[in-house]
């Protein structure tokens, strides 16, 4: 059985219990890009009808993906995002960059994304909510949050403490 995260205080950890392996966010990722049939996954995802609806059905679980019937004899479903999924997805896109950047540096990415706001070809990014500024690594500091646990992370604490003692 696979080590479960859900007790450890850890916003990483938690996710990575949905996230799960490797298929489960190329299933996301295809259920962001419109395909929503389990058929059209499977096609597109080469893995087995077994191992497809057991990572499906821990999507739902998690209320990562939604289901509706389109056929009823055999019973058939569309997928979709959930609000919960659609901020997976982003979690999915930032390693779509992390992988356009660093193993199709040559050729040039796979998938482009046309921003409808402005029609132009985007590389979507993390900004702050605050000031609409891109957010990279080495532009934000962390801080304890309110559910932050010294126990849970005795090394953490002081990590950020040293940290805000330099950037105040």
């Amino acid at each position: 059985m696979a080590r479960s995260f859900e007790d450890q205080h850890c916003s990483v950890a938690r996710t990575l219990d949905v996230v799960g392996d490797r298929w489960t966010s190329l299933i996301v990722r295809d259920v962001a890009l419109g395909i929503s049939r389990f058929d059209a996954i499977q096609r597109n995802l080469g893995l087995s009808r077994k191992v497809l609806t057991q990572r499906l059905q821990s999507l739902l679980d998690h209320e990562v993906i939604a289901r509706t019937a389109y056929q009823d004899n055999p019973p058939r479903f569309d997928y979709t995002l959930t609000e919960k999924g659609n901020d997976l997805a982003m979690v999915v896109l930032a390693l779509q960059q992390f992988g356009d950047r660093w193993s199709f540096a040559q050729e040039g990415p796979p998938v482009l994304w046309r921003h409808l706001g402005c029609g132009e070809i985007s590389n979507p990014t993390v900004c702050c909510d605050k000031c609409g500024a891109p957010v990279r690594p080495g532009d934000a500091v962390p801080l304890k949050g309110p559910s932050f646990d010294e126990e849970a992370f005795p090394e953490l604490g002081p990590a950020i403490d040293r940290i805000q003692a330099l950037f105040g």
